[in-house]
């Protein structure tokens, strides 16, 4: 087989992910009529400067058995209304449309930022830091080159 026909048999992948801070809300277990149930969380990402702080709202489908459990672990403090902040990886965003069911917006268009919630890299309740579990790097060999 040569070179190129090889090169056209990998899979290849591009990826898009969004690095934040942000304000967890809305932790639900999603039981869609066909398929899995699946974790769903609202994560109100902070941008602009901290005297004028703006929000990008991504309603996230939360992926990962790390992220899982930080979720669920987080679960009771959002539902009791506590302030829960996070550092976030979201993956794969993309826009959908709606319509407004209910509010001074009813009938309206809406749009939702979608996405997959890869990764939790820290969390505060009420400024309290909570145990977040990070991924395990494998060792470094002595002859690789250290990445930048």
């Amino acid at each position: 087989m040569s070179v190129p026909s090889q090169a056209s048999n990998q899979s290849s992948f591009f990826n898009l992910h969004v690095e934040g801070v942000g304000y967890l809300n809305r932790i639900r277990t999603i039981k869609p009529k066909k398929g899995q149930e699946f974790l769903a969380c609202h994560v109100a990402a902070l941008r602009g400067s901290d005297k004028d702080v703006s929000y990008t709202k991504f309603d996230c489908r939360v992926s990962g058995a790390d992220a899982q459990e930080v979720i669920r672990r987080l679960e009771a403090d959002v539902a009791a209304e506590k302030s829960v902040i996070i550092g976030f990886r979201i993956a794969d965003i993309y826009p959908e449309m709606f319509t407004f069911e209910k509010g001074e917006r009813k009938g309206q268009p809406g749009v939702a930022l979608k996405g997959r919630l890869l990764r939790i890299k820290f969390a505060k309740v009420n400024g309290e830091s909570i145990d977040v579990p990070q991924p395990v790097r494998a060792p470094q060999r002595e002859d690789e080159p250290v990445p930048f």
